[in-house]
């Protein structure tokens, strides 16, 4: 296909995806394209069973426009979001809508092929249950750890012993015969808000910030996903931060954020004051569990520890003193916070939105917002099948597949690059 012909497709796509129920004069203000070229790619779009008459729009003096849509029902995807203890995989339709999910416990430190097995097992299920004929066009993968994007490899992942190099996406695409794509969690939960969320979306450019076991950031801007040159964008976990105490990391260097500030920082100094005498909430919940974890931290807050306040509050000045230079730097107009640590109340929220206005640029805070994730975790599974239709909707990638009517039975397509920025 000719440049100009798919860019102008994937436009007409975008915005029909974006706009259910959109008419054709809509589109033509809507893309920037003639109304030659808009309906002659609505035509293609619909011989190629993409879109369908969604109903007919109010008329405006002459005959009523047709709406039209996606047709979400044509394939489906799959979803798998993987973390440390958990994972959520489900199946979608092609306007990303979940049509089955399953929770499952898991231990990512028992590598790739216990965690992927168990993936596959329940995708398979899922898909017998609700495929309905309908062929898998994608899989999209998010693994709690640094990956290179454009390989779908995991990269020294400090979580996932076993899993720096594994071929997840060489796996799936196999397995599957379809497209696969592995990302960082936290991107796909960024992704994922973008699309649940419309105060994200609105926003367009923001910050989601995970703050759980570990801490990560996912950048959007301009309504796209900023991964940077390999893939690392937002890994501010291990950023040196202020006033750590100079802990060491389970990244191995000294100082990091998430070493002072993440759900395990908070589960050992918890400890370490229920067995010192600095916190009795906490000691009864050691000695009734004989562990201690950083939602116990939260629990005995809520119930009135001013211990675990203390270390609830200086979490959220630690997050907040590095997401001050961010705000500066970056200026988004929304902060997103998701994780375990993150809904613990106005404890570290408080904190986070203190330290950011009293530590950033007056003009970078003076219409932000900071504002608790919409879905929480379940995001990232609705970003895993977002970054699929994404990724097989971008105009690069529809003029590889469009001719056959379907992507379904080439998983290659995922090693042609990234999406481009649209124009």
């Amino acid at each position: 296909m000719a440049i100009e012909r798919t860019e102008s497709l994937a436009a007409v796509l975008r915005a029909i995806r974006g706009n259910h129920g959109i008419t054709q004069p809509a589109l033509i203000e809507r893309v920037g394209w003639g109304r030659s070229v808009v309906a002659a790619r609505i035509s293609e779009l619909e011989a190629a069973g993409l879109v369908t008459t969604a109903g007919i729009g109010p008329s405006t003096g002459g005959r009523a426009p047709r709406q039209l849509r996606l047709r979400a029902e044509s394939g489906l995807v799959a979803g798998i979001g993987i973390g440390a203890t958990r994972m959520e995989i489900g199946v979608a339709d092609l306007a990303g809508r979940l049509l089955a999910r399953s929770e499952e416990q898991i231990e990512v430190a028992d590598g790739p092929e216990v965690v992927l097995g168990h993936a596959e097992k329940v995708v398979d299920e899922l898909l017998a249950r609700h495929a309905e004929g309908r062929a898998l066009w994608g899989v999209g993968v998010g693994v709690p750890g640094p990956v290179e994007f454009a390989t779908g490899l995991p990269v020294a992942p400090p979580i996932m012993p076993g899993w720096d190099g594994y071929p997840i996406r060489d796996r799936l695409a196999q397995r599957y015969g379809a497209a696969t794509w592995v990302d960082n969690d936290v991107n796909l939960l960024a992704l994922g808000e973008l699309h649940a969320n419309p105060s994200a979306a609105a926003a367009r450019d923001f910050l989601y910030v995970k703050i759980g076991t570990g801490i990560g950031a996912g950048l959007i801007s301009g309504g796209r996903l900023h991964r940077g040159t390999n893939g690392c964008a937002g890994d501010i976990g291990h950023v040196a931060a202020a006033e750590t105490g100079g802990v060491i990391c389970r990244c191995g260097n000294a100082g990091c954020l998430e070493a002072a500030a993440g759900g395990a920082a908070l589960a050992r100094e918890g400890r370490w004051l229920a067995e010192t005498g600095g916190s009795p909430a906490m000691a009864a919940i050691l000695a009734a569990k004989g562990t201690l974890r950083a939602a116990d931290v939260t629990a005995a807050a809520h119930e009135g520890d001013p211990a675990a306040q203390a270390l609830l509050i200086r979490a959220g000045q630690l997050v907040g003193g590095t997401l001050a230079t961010l705000v500066s730097f970056y200026n988004p107009a929304l902060v997103v916070l998701g994780g375990e640590v993150s809904r613990t109340g106005d404890f570290v929220i408080a904190a986070i939105r203190e330290s950011v206005q009293r530590r950033s640029l007056p003009l970078a805070t003076r219409t932000l917002r900071i504002e608790p994730a919409a879905l929480h975790e379940a995001t990232g599974l609705t970003g895993a099948v977002h970054l699929v239709v994404d990724e097989l909707f971008a105009a690069h990638r529809l003029a590889l597949w469009l001719p056959g009517t379907t992507p379904a039975g080439h998983p290659e397509l995922a090693a042609r690059g990234a999406a481009p920025e649209p124009g």
